[in-house]
């Protein structure tokens, strides 16, 4: 899901260097949904992964 988040992120950095804001706008907004995903996504992982011995 990372991988994701930095592919929509990239894509918005050249949608803006080229002009294209409504694209640009659009890809930013959803690797920041992307991203909280993935941080709820992680921490949730770490805490259920710990197992007492």
């Amino acid at each position: 899901m990372l991988r994701w988040t930095v592919i929509f992120i990239v894509l918005a950095i050249i949608a803006a260097v080229f002009g294209f804001g409504g694209i640009a706008a659009g890809a930013a907004s959803i690797a920041k949904v992307l991203f909280f995903i993935f941080i709820v996504l992680f921490i949730i992982s770490l805490i259920m992964g710990r197992k007492k011995i």
